[in-house]
Parts: C-alpha cells; structure tokens; sequence
C-alpha cells in the first residue's frame, strides 16, 4: 500500500501556489534541491508527471491540477488536526515586509492587535524600499510585504489608492526656493515620478540629498533645507504638506498593495494580512479590543 506524505504535498501546494521551486524553498525554509528532491519522491510514486518543466515558468499538468485538489484538503485537514489537539498550530513566525514611509501610522497598531490575537507568533518586521521587498518576496525571503506603487503586479491586490503629496518643515519656505531643493533616497519609487512632474512643470531642481538613509531625508527636510514627497496622511508629525497654492505640480496617486495574501498557509498570517486591510481601507489603524 503506497501512502501520500503531508510533507511532501505541503511543499508541492508551496510551488503551486509560489509558481516555481525557489520561491517554495523560501517559503518551507527548505533548500531548493529538497523541495525538487520530494516533488521527484512525489512523482515517482505515482507514476505522473506533476509538473509542466518546459517552459520557462513551472505549470502543472493535467494530473498535478488533480493531486492539488486534494493536496489541499488533506494538508488542511492535518493543519486541522494539529490544531484541535495540540497548541502548536499558533506558534512560528511570520516575515512582514513595509516600505520604510508608510509604516506609520498603522503597522504599529496592527502588530500591537496581532501580538494580542496570536502571542506566540513572532513578526519580523522587514522596513525597506518597494524595490528590494519585492526581491525578497520573489525569493521567499517574506511571507507578506506592502508596496506603494502606481499600479499592481499579478498576485497582488491595492489596499488602497493615495494621493502623493509635497512635504516641508512646518512654516518652512524651502519650496519657494529656485531652483528647488530636493531630499530624496536613491532607491525611493517616487523619485522619478516627482522629478518627471517637475520637468513636465519646467521648474528647475536640484537633488540637495541624495542618499540611503530616510533619516538623512527627514532631518534635512524638518531643517527647511529641502523638500519630500510623501503618501497622504503618513508624513511624521515633524513634517507637514506643504500649501503651495498650485506652485508646485501635482503628483501621480499611489497605489498601496500587498502581495502573499492569496497563498495561504497559515490561519496566523490570514489574520495579519486581513488587519493590514481594514488598516490600510480605513486610513488608520485598528484599534485593540479593550480584553486585549
């Protein structure tokens, strides 16, 4: 009698679900050559071929398409047995990756009601840019990651829409400044959509910082020694949008997205993902329960 191995449909499930064996290894926490080690073992007793290799993707076969129907029943229901019977099922960790500008206001208050929900989930949270995250995430190096972006990759979904607003010291006059001074890290995706908007407007700038640090980037700005862009609503409160009367032009909205939702493993990380969408719909973060 031949028996089907949790393990093993797990990690098939993973690169069905990832599109392809390097991205599931991240995701297990698995090599790569033992991720294609237990899809062979997998294969080969069954006598099918699984998966689609000629094209440059992973795609499943005919049969593949089958086996992950009950691949994910059965993974589910032993999920649900390890659940019910012991306390283990909450427990593990989950790697969160936020573009440094928009983790405040809400990523603070979402991880104080997730830690109160599943205390025995670690979260790592991963601040970076756009850029990078989404580097780690076609690695499996992040569970769940936030992008703020002008549009959606496949996989992803916007959890909200933004205006890109110009940002200065408080009663700061850097913006009427010509040629305009600007304080921006090198890897920010809004760098050349704002310089683009000011070409576009023929208003001579200059990039007055230009560095890896977003540190670098708030002090010399809160100094009025320069000016940002930042989304709506998530500028620091030593920072504030600048009223420029029409001065300055106006710049291309911003999509806020999140990528890894949509491949579920975990009731934990279902969890996160839904309170970084009410967060993020809602324009603030949720508040905890008074029982928390």
């Amino acid at each position: 009698m031949r028996n089907l191995d949790i393990t093993t449909l797990r990690s098939f499930m993973t690169v069905a679900d990832s599109g392809g064996v390097t991205r599931a290894a991240g995701f297990l926490h698995l090599t790569q050559s033992a991720v294609s080690m237990q899809l062979k073992r997998l294969e080969d007793m069954l006598g099918l071929e699984l998966l689609d290799r000629t094209g440059r993707t992973i795609a499943l076969t005919a049969s593949g398409e089958q086996l992950l129907v009950y691949a994910r029943r059965m993974v589910a229901l032993n999920d649900e047995v390890i659940e019910r019977l012991t306390d283990h099922a909450q427990e593990g960790e989950i790697t969160l990756g936020v573009p440094h500008d928009i983790v405040y206001p809400a990523v603070p208050q979402v991880l104080k009601k997730f830690h109160a929900e599943f205390p025995r989930v670690r979260v790592h949270l991963e601040a970076s840019h756009t850029r990078t995250l989404k580097d780690q995430f076609a690695k499996g190096d992040c569970d769940l990651i936030l992008t703020t972006e002008t549009d959606v990759d496949p996989g992803g979904e916007t959890l909200v829409t933004k205006s890109l607003e110009w940002v200065g010291a408080p009663g700061g006059a850097a913006w009427r400044q010509r040629p305009l001074q600007l304080a921006f890290c090198r890897y920010c995706t809004f760098r050349p959509r704002v310089v683009g908007a000011l070409d576009d407007a023929q208003i001579d700038w200059q990039m007055a910082v230009d560095t890896e640090s977003d540190r670098a980037v708030e002090a010399a700005v809160s100094a009025d020694l320069a000016i940002h862009a930042m989304i709506d609503g998530n500028q620091p409160p030593y920072l504030q949008q600048i009223d420029h009367g029409g001065a300055l032009p106006i710049l291309p909205r911003q999509q806020i997205n999140l990528y890894g939702a949509n491949q579920k493993r975990s009731e934990a990380q279902e969890q996160l993902a839904a309170l970084l969408r009410a967060a993020f719909a809602l324009g603030q973060a949720p508040r905890a329960s008074s029982g928390a």
